[in-house]
């Protein structure tokens, strides 16, 4: 984010601390949709990454008036819904919900909203195969780089990790993809 917007920001959210609605619905424009879309891309479950969202912004109303780290807004509430999601997929886990084959299972059969509608349903089952073989750690760099639209800066900022490090493991991440992809095409193509 540029110096301009953080100003922005950070006036939207003292106006939302003061009780302005318009404020508050300015910040839920510019935030819920990327939280939304790195949510749905990690767990890939449209329902739940819309509730998760929702929570992240119940979160961010009570701690408004709290909230005082001017410039690292972004960073802290992307931090919040991937803790979100973390707590939720070990409650998960716990009771075996095994959620990336539910959610396959409807896009292959076509239904509900994907969000993936402007590419071939084979390329969007393709990458998530290869997204699925990619670590947890691997895969939430490039959700965080990709679907959020974060930049490196504010993803080392979110997961407290020097921002050469950070170039390393997207790179590595993101050739082991598409080599994932090359095998998972050649596979299907024969």
């Amino acid at each position: 984010m540029t110096d301009g917007q953080d100003d922005q920001i950070a006036k939207w959210l003292a106006d939302a601390a003061r009780g302005d609605q318009n404020a508050w619905r300015a910040i839920v424009s510019e935030f819920s949709p990327r939280i939304f879309g790195l949510l749905r891309a990690q767990c890939r479950d449209a329902d739940l990454a819309e509730e998760l969202t929702q929570s992240v912004f119940v979160t961010l109303a009570e701690k408004l008036a709290e909230y005082t780290e001017q410039g690292q807004f972004e960073s802290w509430i992307f931090r919040v819904a991937i803790n979100r999601l973390r707590d939720e997929m070990r409650r998960r886990t716990r009771h075996a919900k095994p959620m990336a084959q539910e959610t396959l299972s409807e896009i292959e059969g076509g239904a509900g909203d994907s969000g993936y509608r402007t590419v071939e349903p084979e390329q969007v089952l393709a990458l998530e195969r290869a997204m699925d073989e990619l670590s947890t750690a691997d895969r939430e760099i490039v959700d965080l780089r990709h679907t959020a639209g974060l930049s490196f800066k504010q993803i080392a900022s979110l997961l407290e990790e020097p921002v050469g490090t950070l170039l390393a493991r997207h790179h590595r991440a993101l050739a082991r993809l598409r080599e994932t992809i090359e095998r998972i095409q050649k596979r299907e193509s024969k």
